[in-house]
């Protein structure tokens, strides 16, 4: 079992930032893929980023304003998004994720969520 819990949302105006941090804790040793999603109002939870031990991957959307970056200590892997040059459409709930794998199956774990608010 892997728990994710996200912080670091919130109210922010259009043009500025924000990082969204999230804390993976349990079985964290069979995680194999952690990454971001994100779900407005009224449409489907979409990909925003997601990490592996040798690339990072971005939605188009997101490109040269988000920076997806892992921290791994002792019992805890930190997860964080960096989120710049903000626009109201970003403006979604945002998600942790985390992919386990473990004797050939696979897992995946969510947090609970984060609202992040832009302001135009």
């Amino acid at each position: 079992q892997v728990q994710l819990v996200e912080s670091g949302g919130g109210l922010v105006q259009a043009g500025g930032s924000m990082r969204l941090s999230c804390a993976a804790s349990g079985s964290i040793f069979s995680i194999n893929a952690m990454g971001w999603y994100r779900q407005a109002p009224g449409k489907q939870r979409e990909l925003v980023a997601t990490i592996t031990s040798g690339s990072t991957n971005y939605a188009d959307s997101v490109k040269g304003r988000f920076t997806i970056s892992r921290d791994n200590a002792k019992n805890t892997v930190y997860l964080y998004l960096q989120m710049n040059s903000l626009k109201p459409e970003d403006t979604a709930v945002y998600y942790c994720y985390a992919r386990s794998y473990v004797l050939g199956l696979s897992t995946d774990y969510w947090g609970q969520g984060t609202q992040v608010t832009v302001s135009s």
